[in-house]
């Protein structure tokens, strides 16, 4: 069955230009970009253009992505970004050529698997600045996990260090804490003997302090991936206006299923949803409002979706049905009608992940 709606459009030559723009940002930093294409399920298209518009590398936390953009002919070298289970070590080194690590147990794993097959591995070494995610947590640790790949490990070369801010425990890149994370670099630097290729700032958190002109000289690598495929994190959660970056490289396109007014609020005794919680409602009193045909299975966090029609409110839904307060939308919707939205990086996760949603590449 060939499935109509819903549909994902992706507007290749606005990503195009958005990657273009934050590249070249970098650039004027000495700052070189790892194009991440995890968001979008590890699309080949996505990572081809991320390589034509600049990005020196692609990164994916998963390596089945790097796979399949390599089997695509998608050129290379790819970065694995989450720290990889021993379990994996093998897949690792056969496909990924750098990747972020923060365990000397599995590093000497990484070692032992260069040698069954015969090949060298970039690392990153990532220190935790707060974050509370990956990353050594003591710096002195750190400093010297960095001296042990250098001078114990033939197989396993140590490219550089690196930090994650914001993805967790939703801590802001500042200048501050890239300053701590060049100290440590220039630590390693001076026990090893040599220059490090690579002290990497972080992700598209990070980006705001190129933005702004105040990250400090020295950190000459990021990870960026929602800032050029989506642009909302920072322009509207953060409110920074000026960066004048597409939000919509990727639209959403549902079918109206149905037109009613109703209640604002639910009539009976309120327990859970299917999905386990217990929402709050807001009683406007009767509202018109529509069900499109999509839902969390779709698109994760559906309230996080921006309606390009005036006056609409996601109210919310489930598995499989959006629901939306359209009483001020100016537009008079029926069944069967087309409803586009635009999407958070949460939502984009999941429905570049859905194989009954079909892509439209526009180019």
């Amino acid at each position: 069955m060939e499935r109509q709606f819903p549909r994902l459009e992706i507007n290749l030559p606005h990503i195009a230009e958005n990657a273009q723009k934050v590249v070249t940002a970098c650039q004027q930093h000495g700052i070189q970009v790892c194009g991440v294409f995890k968001g979008c399920s590890g699309m080949p298209e996505i990572a081809d253009l991320l390589r034509r518009c600049g990005c020196t590398e692609l990164g994916s936390s998963r390596i089945e992505e790097i796979v399949r953009c390599r089997e695509a002919g998608v050129p290379g070298p790819y970065l694995l970004l989450r720290v990889p289970m021993i379990s994996e070590l093998e897949d690792v080194v056969r496909w990924c050529d750098t990747s972020l690590q923060s365990d000397i147990t599995v590093v000497d794993a990484l070692e032992a698997a260069c040698c069954r097959l015969g090949k060298t591995h970039r690392v990153i070494m990532m220190v935790d600045l707060g974050d509370l995610r990956e990353g050594f947590w003591n710096h002195d640790e750190m400093v010297n996990a960095c001296v042990y790949v250098e001078k114990n490990l033939p197989h396993v070369h140590l490219a550089g260090v690196g930090v994650n801010l914001g993805c967790y425990g939703s801590i802001q890149p500042t200048p501050d804490k890239m300053k701590s994370l060049l100290l440590i670099a220039h630590h390693v630097e001076a026990r090893i003997g040599r220059p490090l290729e690579i002290i990497s700032g972080g992700a598209s958190s990070s980006y705001t302090l190129v933005h702004w002109g105040s990250m400090p000289e020295g950190i000459n690598h990021l990870r960026i991936g929602e800032t050029i495929l989506n642009a909302r994190d920072l322009q509207v959660e953060w409110g920074i206006a000026d960066m004048g970056l597409h939000m919509d490289g990727f639209i959403l396109k549902g079918e109206v299923l149905e037109v009613r007014t109703k209640p604002s609020y639910p009539v009976g005794q309120v327990v859970i949803d299917a999905f386990g919680r217990r929402p709050t409602y807001v009683d406007r009193g009767n509202r018109k409002r529509c069900i499109v045909g999509f839902g969390r299975a779709d698109v994760g966090d559906m309230e996080r979706l921006r309606c390009l029609d005036e006056g609409v409110i996601v109210l919310g839904g489930s598995s499989d049905h959006c629901i939306l307060d359209i009483e001020d939308c100016p537009r008079k919707l029926k069944a069967g009608d087309i409803m586009e939205f635009t999407l958070s990086y949460n939502n984009m996760l999941y429905a570049t992940s859905r194989n009954d949603i079909p892509p439209k590449f526009i180019k």
